[in-house]
Formats: C-alpha cells, structure tokens, sequence
C-alpha cells in the first residue's frame, strides 16, 4: 500500500488572501465564458454535447472554489477568514447572476426539444441531468416577464449576502460567560480545569466559552440552578447581532417565493424534496409530535418530582415548573439515580485519539476500504489529511479520494459538527476521473493537564454520524459532479449517517471503540447494558426539542409576517404585517412543543439557528424525517450483523454509490428489497421504550 500512487495529487493548503481573490475571479470569469457560449449555440445545433455537457462542466469549475471557501470556517488567519467569505459572495452573486440566464436557458430548451424529436438516447444519469438543469431554469423565474427577473436579481443577491453574514457570525462569536469555583458546583474537575482561569475583584472566576465542550457540562452538571439558567441565557443570546439579519433574511424569501409563484417559501424548497409541499411538513410534523407527547408528558412529570425533590434536600425554592435549564441537567440524574450511569465515569472510556483510530477501523472493515495519513501542511496544526483506498488495493484504480479531519475546538473556528463535500467526484470529458475531497469539521474535548482529551458518548455519536457523510462523499461514484455523494434530496441527506449512528449502541462495536485512558480496558459489560438501556430514556422530551426547532423553521417559511405581538386572533396570513416578533415565536413554539419553560425575559435563540442560514431552511423536519428511512434500513439489513463487510458492499452500492443520481426512494427499494415502511422509527421507539422509559 505504502508503494501505492495516488492518481491526483492533494490538495494544497498554502493560499494568500490575495490568490484565493484572484482564483475566484478566474474561475467565474472561465464559467461565465462557457455560459456565454452554450446562450451563443444555435438553436438547431443545441443538442445534450453542446449544451448540457459544457454546462455540467462548468459546474467542475466552480468545484474549485469550494476549498478556498472552506477557509472562513477553520482558518487562524482573519485576513484568510475575510478572502473566503468574499469569495463566497462573488459567487453566490454570480450564481445569481448565471441562474437567471434567460439565453442559456432557451439553449437548454432547444436541445431538450431537439433530443426528444430526434429520439437521442441517453442514459439514466444523463437523462436526469437534462431534467434537472431545465428545472433550475423554471425554478430560477426565467419565464418570468424580465422586470419580474430584475426584481429577483436584486433579491437574491441581497440574500445571500445576508446569509453569509450571519454564518460569519455564527464562526466568529467568541463570547464568554464567567462563573466561580462555587457557582460551578458539581461540574466535573477535568472540565473546569480546562477553563479559562483569571482573577477580578478578589475572586477566581472561570471563563466559560459557547463551545460545545465547555458550555454542555454547565448544563449537565451544575447543581446551582441559577448557574444553569445563566449558562443557558448567554448561550441562547450569543448571536443577537443575528437576530435582525434573520428577520430579513426571511422577508427576503417571502417576496422571492411570491414572483416566482409559491404560496410560501417553504413550499418552493420542498418542491424538490421527498415530501414534495410545506403541508406534506407540518402534516409530518403534527403526527410525530402527537406521538411523542404523551411520551414527553411522562418524562417531564417524572423529572419534575425529581427536581422537587432536590430543591427540598438543598432547600431551594420550587415554584412547580420545568424550565429549559433543568432539561439536560435532571435527564442526566435520571441517568445516574436510576441506570447508575454516570457521564463522566463513560467518557473515561473515550480517549480522543483511541476512538478516532477505533471508529475509523470500524468502517475501513464494514465498507472494505483503507485510510493512510498524509504528512502536509494544511490550514491548522491540529488538522490531518487521510489518502483513502478500496482495501485490496494493487494499483491507483484503488484510490477513492482524500479526506481531512479538524476536531479540536479554538477560536473563529465552525462551532459545531459538519462535513465539507470540498471536491465532487466526476468523470472529465477526457474521461479521466476526478477524485473526490472531503473534511470533517468537529469540537471534540481537549486535554487538561490531569487527563487526555476524552470524549462523551455523544460526541462518540456525533463522530460516528458525521463520518457516515464522509464516506457518503468518498464512496458515490457519478459522472457529474451535482449528483456526487450527499447531492441528494436534503430529506434524506442524513439517513445514512443516521442510520450508522445505531452502531453506537452495539455491544460489539462499543467494545471496539472504548478504551480506558487508565487501565487499557474497553467498556464493561454492565457498563455498556446500562448505556443502552439509557438510549430511549426521556426520549419523548428529545425528540420534542427537535420538533420544535422544526415547527419553528417551518412556522416562519409558511406564515406571511404575522404579528404575533398583536392580540389578533385572525388568521389571515395573506393581509399580515411584517411585524413578526420571533424571539416570541421562538420561545413561545419552544414552551408548548418541547414542554419545557423559558426564562421571563426570553433570549433571542433564533439567532444561533444556523441551519435556517445554511441550506436547512424550511427543511430542519428532515433530521426527523429521514429517520424513518434510517430506522428501517439498520433494522431490515443490519441489525443481526452490524459489522458484516457484505452488508456494508451492498449499502455502498445501493446507497453511497449512485449519490443523487437516482430518485433516493429507488435507491432505498434497491438496498431494501422494497419500499421504506413509513412508521419504522416510531415503532422502534414504541417498542424501546416499553424498557427503558422514564419509569424505569
């Protein structure tokens, strides 16, 4: 393997902010060249070569912006921050701009009229790119009336620059919130020692940022409830600046959806999606929250007593209700009071480092291919690049692609989990393959000066999830690029790291994973029972939390600025203001969806909603919606075995290969043997919870 070539070089991380600025105006000034001649063929010579071809090329193009880009989410360098981001604003101005091409679109028209009276065949794929690139005309308001289109340049452009900046925003957020030793009472050691310690006033106070690793434990484990709310109201209202980029954002997309002819935003964005309107959503959503509630009812009462219980021992006064700060907190007492399953005592079974390699070889053997790191200088110290192979390898027709991983947190670094599809895979016209190029994104745990980094279970989750659309982008094979890996319809994008996640609570797979950062021992097995059985615990509450993320999303892409700070009962949306208080909507659908109560001045949590920015808007029902997909799967072909290299070929066949080449319910009745049944996540958790509820 070590004498193996790979057939395309790695990328390079060395760009100035001066040649990321002249690479993304070559590029565009190359696309724009193609665009220009496609509108120039004439109209009885536009046929699937003259046109779609140069057009699908042209998308290969912009494909290497996607790099430079990548620099505002991960980059020390603020000079670099500042040229990605401007680079993503020229093109989406651009993209604008080359959508609402009126030429290029009647050459599309031509040669999709000449392909079908001259009865040209063509493949599947190539069939379903002419489709979909006469769609994106449609779509775009090209036959729209052209003061119509000027109307929408205007918008769109004013858009996406909104956009942009409020996921800046998002990145470089760099807030804190301080707390003493006292106030963080109950926090685990480890934890507050990798705090920010400083002093002010005679006291020692510990700087607590919003990452994931340090601002979790507060909620989780400090027993002075005043602490927790704090934690929560700076947490929620970190990005207020966001708050009126949002309210824009989304006047925006109302007027947008309203020339090109959509009753709502949200029904313009579910066109191209499995549940195809905005009522095929809420009528999604309805259903799952009638299911979970009643589960949710049980789970808050019984950590309501709990609570009570509590405030009576430490002599705390209890005024009966459950607020948003007790959620995280009391579920994990339930943990430890009931499966006497403590957090802290699991995450010494996950040293960082063990687990990466641990969970890497997991899926080298379950989907028979092989990683090799790569000693170069990317964009952070901290970063590694990977070589990736099919795991019998002789030769380079072995090389699947390159694939980096950023999982430490630092400052004006992407805050969360995610995976950067960075190059698509495609086939060029000389019919030479262009591997793909992916990084995942992360916030794992540092270490301390007592302990390596170690990680939760759930960031254990995480990890393996996002590592599902790693693969997702390394293993799809597609001729074009805008079919490649996770270019599938956004309801379904998540099913398969999903779907993966299961392996996270396999007894088998746990004890690959785990690793005592003492003793050397992996999970015992009483350990690993109680984990499994604490899956479903509270799991009506969780659930709720992530209906109501998506009611609220849905809620804003379907009203037309209803005032909600009016008394009005109307519900004529159609003569609404644009007068729409989301901080209210925000909490208000919070309280009576997720059960749980906010604080009496309520903080703007929508402006750290950055999926409603970042291509989930009208679209977060999907991590819900897909589920059944992901249930079904693991439960029909992996379940007795896991681990099973077959199984694991025919799911990169059926499921990663075709990426979006392919209507997605064909490529679940290819790897299913037939089609999904819609209630596989609810019964699982029906079935689960008969166990493992929180009357345990």
């Amino acid at each position: 393997m070590s004498s193996l070539k790979a057939p395309q070089p790695p990328p390079v991380w060395k760009h100035t902010p001066e040649e990321v600025k002249k690479l993304t105006e070559e590029v565009i000034a190359r696309v724009r060249s193609i665009h220009d001649e496609v509108a120039g063929v004439h109209p009885d010579k536009c046929d699937f070569e003259s046109v779609f071809v140069p057009l699908a090329m042209a998308e290969t193009e912009l494909i290497k912006l996607e790099p430079v880009q990548f620099y505002q989410n991960v980059s020390p360098s603020k000079e670099l921050r500042d040229a990605s981001t401007d680079s993503e604003m020229a093109l989406r101005d651009f993209g604008v701009e080359s959508e609402m091409r009126v030429d290029v679109f009647k050459s599309k028209k031509a040669a999709q009229k000449n392909i079908q009276e001259r009865q040209v065949s063509l493949t599947p794929e190539q069939s379903r790119l002419v489709e979909k690139m006469l769609l994106d005309g449609t779509r775009a308001g090209l036959d729209l009336p052209e003061d119509k289109r000027n109307e929408l340049v205007t918008l769109k452009k004013e858009l996406s620059k909104l956009c942009v900046e409020f996921g800046r925003n998002c990145n470089e957020e760099s807030g804190r919130i301080n707390f003493t030793a006292e106030e963080l009472k109950g926090v685990p050691q480890d934890v507050v020692e990798g705090y920010e310690k400083k002093d002010e006033g005679g006291k020692t106070l510990y700087g607590v940022t919003h990452k994931t690793p340090d601002i979790i434990p507060i909620f989780k484990y400090a027993q002075n409830p005043e602490t927790r709310r704090q934690a929560y109201q700076s947490y929620e209202g970190r990005l207020k600046i966001n708050v009126p980029l949002l309210e824009n954002i989304l006047k925006l997309r109302r007027q947008i959806s309203g020339i090109l002819g959509y009753k709502t935003w949200a029904d313009y964005v579910t066109e191209e999606k499995m549940v195809k309107s905005a009522k095929g959503v809420t009528d999604f959503l309805n259903e799952l929250e009638s299911k979970m509630r009643p589960i949710g009812l049980n789970d808050r009462e019984t950590l309501l007593s709990m609570k009570k219980a509590e405030h009576e021992k430490l002599g705390l006064p209890f005024d009966g209700k459950f607020y948003l700060w007790d959620y995280r907190y009391y579920d994990q007492k339930f943990m430890e009071q009931n499966l006497n399953l403590d957090d802290a005592k699991v995450k010494e079974y996950f040293p960082v480092s063990f687990v990466i390699d641990a969970v890497l070889s997991i899926y080298q053997n379950l989907l028979s291919v092989k990683f090799q790191p790569i000693d170069a200088e990317l964009w952070h110290p901290d970063a590694q690049m990977f070589s990736v192979w099919e795991k019998d390898a002789k030769d380079e027709s072995g090389f699947l692609g390159y694939c980096h991983l950023d999982l430490f947190p630092r400052d004006n670094k992407y805050g969360h989990a995610a995976v950067w599809p960075l190059i698509a895979g495609y086939d060029g016209l000389d019919g030479k393959r262009n591997y793909p190029v992916v990084a995942m994104v992360a916030n794992l745990a540092k270490s301390t000066p007592n302990r390596p980094a170690l990680m939760r279970h759930d960031d254990v989750v995480t990890f393996f999830h996002e590592m599902g659309h790693v693969f997702h982008g390394l293993l799809s094979r597609t001729r074009y690029a805008r079919f490649h890996g996770t270019s599938v319809a956004r309801d379904f994008v998540e099913a398969p790291s999903q779907m993966l996640e299961n392996w996270c609570w396999e007894r088998e797979v746990l004890k690959k994973m785990s690793k005592h950062y003492e003793s050397g021992e992996s999970l015992p097995d009483d350990l690993i029972t109680k984990m499994i059985k604490s899956r479903y615990v509270n799991v009506g509450l969780f659930y709720l939390r992530q209906i109501f993320f998506a009611k609220f999303d849905i809620k804003v892409h379907t009203d037309k600025g209803l005032d909600l700070r009016s008394t009005s009962t109307s519900k004529d949306t159609e003569t609404a203001t644009e007068s729409t208080d989301y901080t209210k909507l925000w909490n208000d659908i919070r309280t009576t969806v997720s059960l749980v109560e906010g604080d009496a001045d309520p903080a703007p949590g929508q402006g750290t909603f950055a999926h409603i920015t970042g291509g989930y808007d009208a679209g977060y029902y999907g991590y819900t919606y897909s589920l059944v997909f992901a249930a079904d799967m693991y439960a029909t072909a992996f379940k007795a075995n896991p681990l099973d290299p077959a199984t694991g070929t025919k799911y990169r066949n059926e499921i990663l290969l075709p990426g979006g080449s392919r209507e997605e319910m064909d490529s679940l009745k290819e790897f299913l043997g037939r089609p999904p049944k819609p209630d596989a996540f609810t019964r699982e958790i029906l079935e689960a919870i008969g166990g493992t509820s929180a009357k345990i």
